[in-house]
């Protein structure tokens, strides 16, 4: 099947299941007229003037036969002064969550310094990356292209068609579809969700993990039980079999492990995720840090969305609440949200990660690595409050690897 773009009314998969596409380049070198091109729709401020795209610019769409993607077209990586130094800055945090890497270059001036330093980052981060050289219409004798190379015209809309292709080829492997609990049951299996509804839950609508581990169950042929954790120990004795699991929200731990019996698997959503974003181990790791913590000992607490906080916010109340209980120590928590985590994280003796639902697995791997590289612990909020709770080794026994890493 050829590439197709294909923009739909109901662009309702979620920032973090798609294929982040990254237009990269200098001022002036085309990359707006190329994303409106890619998109065919005006997605971009084109101009002659250097530096008029000042933000990342972002737009969801399709591209077949990848499927859900986020076009991103940032500023120029030459932008001068200081404010260009932020969106410099900006343009290589892009970076961190870029699955694709689309180098636009003026065909007629060719590789600069500037593109030579932005190779030099694409590999660096284990980015893959596609030179495409924009304007070949001014080129009186098109060179013939490597492998990872294109010559296109946004203007006269040549090469457009081909470019898509090789987009799409750069991209499939990051579209690879992941198992998010399918493989860990059997069809006709059945498995009961714990969804509390307090004053954190969004009104009309589960949150994401819960909607994709219902849709996965279902794709595996299973069937999916939703209830509130006050209701589970009514509800567990009227199921006429024994469910193949419980995955229940993890700050609800507590009360779930006490009413589900032993001889049920039982793990959170928060827990899934990790290992959906390649999370999962390195938190088993980084939980042990808990049992090191001082008095005084920074925490940074992060999130990958930025959600209305409630009084009694998991992130920023419970979680907080459970440590300081657990460990009697006079702790220093740091929150973090959205985009915003810190590069530098030596000032801190521990880092707690959501479930990055909303994040691309790049970026909760940037995460991960930078926390790696700095020797900084990190796990996350399941691993973390399954622990706090004593019920760490349960919590991951649907990962029979793992239960036998703790056993040592």
């Amino acid at each position: 099947m050829g590439s197709e773009m294909c923009i739909r009314d109901r662009n309702d998969t979620p920032s973090g299941e798609r294929v982040h596409i990254g237009f990269f380049g200098k001022r002036n070198a085309g990359k707006s007229s190329l994303v409106n091109a890619v998109t065919g729709q005006d997605m971009a401020v084109v101009s002659e003037t250097k530096g008029t795209t000042t933000d990342p610019v972002r737009k969801a769409m399709e591209l077949l036969p990848i499927g859900p993607v986020m076009i991103i077209d940032t500023p120029g990586y030459d932008d001068e002064g200081a404010l260009g130094e932020k969106r410099v800055q900006k343009t290589k945090q892009i970076l961190n969550r870029t699955d694709v890497a689309v180098l636009v270059v003026d065909a007629v001036e060719g590789r600069t310094d500037c593109d030579r330093e932005l190779i030099s980052l694409f590999e660096e981060k284990e980015i893959p990356y596609l030179v495409v050289y924009n304007k070949e219409d001014l080129l009186e004798n098109v060179p013939a292209a490597k492998d990872n190379e294109i010559y296109v015209s946004a203007l006269k809309e040549e090469g457009i068609y081909e470019l898509k292709e090789k987009i799409a080829q750069f991209g499939k492997d990051a579209g690879a579809e992941r198992p998010l609990v399918s493989d860990l049951i059997h069809a006709g299996d059945l498995v009961v969700l714990v969804i509390p509804i307090d004053s954190a839950a969004p009104k009309g609508r589960l949150i994401l993990p819960q909607q994709q581990v219902i849709r996965d169950i279902l794709e595996a042929g299973g069937a999916a039980v939703c209830v509130k954790e006050t209701e589970l120990p009514e509800i567990l004795p009227k199921l006429s079999e024994k469910p193949a699991m419980v995955i229940t929200d993890s700050q609800a731990f507590g009360k779930v492990s006490a009413d589900v019996p032993e001889d049920i698997l039982l793990t959170s959503f928060s827990i899934l995720m990790a290992r959906y974003k390649g999370l999962l181990d390195t938190a088993v790791e980084g939980m042990a840090a808990i049992d090191r913590l001082k008095d005084g000992d920074k925490i940074l607490i992060a999130e990958g969305c930025t959600h209305h906080r409630q009084c009694d916010d998991i992130g920023t109340v419970k979680i907080p609440r459970w440590l300081k209980q657990y460990t009697g120590k006079n702790l220093e928590i740091e929150t973090s949200s959205g985009l915003g985590f810190p590069e530098d994280l030596s000032p801190y003796s521990l880092v707690i990660h959501c479930g990055g639902c909303m994040l691309n697995e790049r970026e909760v791997r940037y995460r991960m690595k930078c926390a790696g590289d700095q020797q900084v612990p990190i796990t996350n909020y399941g691993i973390a409050i399954a622990y706090l709770h004593g019920i760490l080794k349960r919590s991951v026994e649907v990962f029979p690897y793992l239960a036998r890493l703790l056993e040592k």
